[in-house]
């Protein structure tokens, strides 16, 4: 007998009576395949109408019911069932077509099995069938096969899907190091992005990975927008929950050299409380963090409980508090925003700890003119444990492993020099005159002000006046200042007066002697917070109306300019006015969104102090080099050092020529540590001046800018 795979000798009919056992064998074949394949079925149906007789009283599930949710449970608990499945019947489909065909024609079992491998591979392999038999069996098995392919195809779509949809969604793994990780999602994310890019420009570019509970397309089109370089960093969004471990292993959290916790935008309360949970799920990662947690919280009440939880690991930045007492510092000395940007922000100079070892031994007053491209302030005292002093003595002589703190424009950027020659002389003056009472506005109502009401106390002059004006009633202030800690029999300098209205309104705000106030405080209201645009513009309301009362209100004699350019500007225009107005007493407006910050800018009518982008400042310097924190704590505190602005006259006497580094030595007399200075013409301070050593006459109307302890 030939037996070649050719289709019209395979499936001719064979009747010698030698091969009558083999035939028997074949219809047994064919018997059994039929058996295989309707059986089940015959079970099933068999089982189930059992099941319905046995349940006709009760309240069993019937059986198919059953059989459907176990294996729905089966595909869905393992991730390779839907293949395994789709193996399994791929072959027993070849398994029960081979024995078919071995059944209907003359070949052998080997080549039956093959044969249909081939019906199944490719539904065509049929055609040359011969007899209703084989033909029938061929068809059968290509028709299985077609459904094989079909389900083989939706299953590879579906996983090239569900990948795709997994990169698009942010739910694949970041394998990176040494990154910034960002854990949140609010408006101060822009200006956290553009400070860390800034930072890593000198190091070639870096990468951020933010996580946030939001789309990773969504964020990605919003980071899109936003309008700054990124200087060569990458920034990598997913998606995630930082409450959940799983998702924190996502973006490599313990291969980060920061983590940065965001407030969560609404109330202060949740916000700290969704913060500690976060800090908790940090603690608890088992390949635990090779870098540090900067934690933005809301309230200053929350701080010490965050750090019990995260120990060692957590540096905090309290966002309230800190604008709070800046807003404060800014009103007593117009101007201080301008200088805290530049020192905060990246772009321009900030501070930096670095060990010298060639310094060892020197005392600090040759410190500060050892560095031509620096200003040293402080020192990191290493017999103390690290601990950070600022404008330290002129005799402290630095000791080994000591570490100066300067400002300077990057961490590359200076280095010390050999000292240079410079003339020591005296100051024409040896004190500060004396503080004078002031009469201060507040407009609108933080859930801060008891602190913010403290540490006022501490710096005004006895018999100092504090308006409040708001519309919260008289009673509920007092109780919530009382709630917050405020001891009203503690307030030594400072009196409260109470005035209640709408600071929008302006016949309320007419009720108020505008023209009298030595500074007026534009707060972003409690009640409107949550939302930055409006906030900015209620605050921005505010102040028009206060500026066009006290323009109105001044005497004709005082609004004439006694400069050109400001009577050309102000004849006949409303702003020009205003800006006069603005003369007159100091306005600062806590501004939450930056766009806002251009209007108040051109207008030239407010010292304006831009919260969320200080804070984010401030989060980026502390996740750069978490030792900052506490030069910035200390500078914000309520004793201790601060920036302070000093006019000429107290370091040289006029038409006299010094250069910075003598300046610097005069006020080291003062224990005073100049850091720049402000030109009589100029709109913006110089800070670290690039020129130290030439000589220049400096006018009387020129400040100096300064660290100092706080008055």
């Amino acid at each position: 007998m030939d037996s070649s795979l050719d289709m019209s000798s395979v499936f001719s009919y064979q009747s010698n009576d030698e091969f009558v056992p083999s035939r028997s064998l074949k219809n047994f074949s064919l018997l059994l395949s039929l058996s295989a394949l309707y059986a089940p079925i015959i079970i099933l149906k068999y089982i189930d109408l059992l099941s319905r007789l046995r349940r006709s009283g009760g309240s069993e599930v019937a059986f198919n019911k059953r059989l459907a949710y176990r294996v729905d449970i089966f595909l869905s608990l393992h991730p390779y069932a839907k293949p395994l499945v789709l193996l399994v019947g791929t072959m027993l489909l070849i398994g029960l077509g081979g024995l078919a065909l071995y059944g209907v024609t003359d070949d052998s079992l080997s080549d039956c099995l093959w044969l249909s491998w081939t019906f199944v591979a490719d539904a065509g392999n049929h055609a040359n069938a011969v007899g209703f038999g084989p033909k029938l069996v061929s068809v059968s098995i290509s028709i299985g096969g077609m459904l094989v392919f079909a389900m083989m195809l939706g299953l590879v779509t579906d996983s090239i899907s569900e990948k795709f949809d997994s990169l698009r969604k942010g739910r694949s793994e970041v394998i990176e190091q040494s990154h910034t990780l960002i854990l949140g999602w609010s408006d101060k994310l822009g200006s956290l992005l553009n400070q860390i890019c800034i930072a890593n420009e000198s190091l070639g570019g870096g990468t951020i990975v933010v996580m946030a509970e939001r789309d990773k397309e969504e964020m990605e089109a919003d980071i899109a927008k936003m309008e700054f370089d990124m200087k060569g960093t990458a920034v990598i969004c997913r998606s995630g929950s930082p409450l959940i471990l799983a998702d924190l292993k996502k973006v490599s959290v313990s291969k980060a050299r920061a983590i940065v916790v965001l407030a969560e935008e609404g109330n202060a309360d949740q916000s700290d409380a969704r913060a500690l949970r976060i800090v908790l799920s940090l603690t608890g990662v088992k390949e635990g963090l090779r870098g540090h947690i900067v934690v933005e919280l809301s309230d200053l009440d929350n701080e010490v409980l965050v750090k019990l939880v995260g120990g060692d690991l957590v540096e905090t930045v309290v966002a309230h508090d800190v604008i709070g007492r800046l807003m404060i510092q800014c009103a007593r000395q117009p101007g201080l925003a301008q200088i805290w940007e530049d020192i905060l922000g990246f772009e321009n100079c900030e501070f930096y700890i670095k060990r010298w070892p060639q310094l060892v031994g020197m005392q600090f007053e040759d410190v500060l003119i050892s560095f031509p491209d620096a200003v040293p302030c402080g020192i990191k005292m290493a017999s103390y444990g690290g601990k950070i002093i600022l404008n330290p003595d002129d005799c402290y002589v630095l000791q080994e492993g000591d570490e100066v703190i300067v400002i300077a424009e990057d961490d590359d950027t200076y280095t010390p020099s050999p000292l240079p020659k410079v003339r020591r002389g005296y100051p024409p003056k040896d004190f500060v005159g004396p503080k004078s009472p002031e009469r201060i506005l507040f407009c609108g109502w933080r859930r801060d002000m008891e602190d913010m009401i403290m540490v006022l106390d501490a710096f005004l002059a006895p018999g100092s006046e504090l308006w409040m004006f708001n519309d919260v009633p008289e009673i509920d202030r007092e109780r919530k200042l009382i709630e917050g800690g405020l001891d009203f029999s503690r307030l030594e300098n400072i009196t409260l007066v109470h005035r209640d209205g709408n600071a929008v309104i302006r016949r309320h705000l007419e009720s108020l002697p505008l023209e009298s106030f030595d500074s007026i405080l534009i707060l972003a209201d409690e009640s409107v917070e949550d939302s930055a645009i409006q906030a900015d513009s209620r605050s921005l309301a505010t102040l028009l109306l206060i500026r066009d009362i006290q323009a109105k209100r001044l005497p004709y004699k005082e609004a004439i300019g006694s400069d050109g350019f400001r009577r050309s500007l102000s004849e006949g225009s409303w702003m020009g006015e205003m800006q006069q107005a603005s003369d007159k007493s100091v306005i600062i407006s806590e501004i939450l969104d930056p766009r806002t910050k251009n209007l108040l800018y051109m207008s030239k009518i407010s010292d304006y102090v831009l919260s969320n982008e200080l804070v984010s400042m401030a989060l980026a310097m502390v996740a750069e080099d978490r030792q900052i924190n506490y030069v910035l704590e200390e500078l914000f505190a309520e004793q201790g050092n601060e920036l302070q602005i000093r006019q000429s006259d107290l370091y040289l006497r006029e038409d006299e020529e010094l250069n910075f580094f003598e300046v610097m030595l005069r006020a080291r007399q003062r224990k005073e540590v100049v850091i720049g200075y402000r030109l009589e013409d100029a709109e913006r301070a110089i800070i670290n001046p690039p020129d130290k050593v030439s000589r220049r006459r400096w006018s009387p109307k020129d400040v100096f800018v300064a660290i100092a302890e706080k008055e």
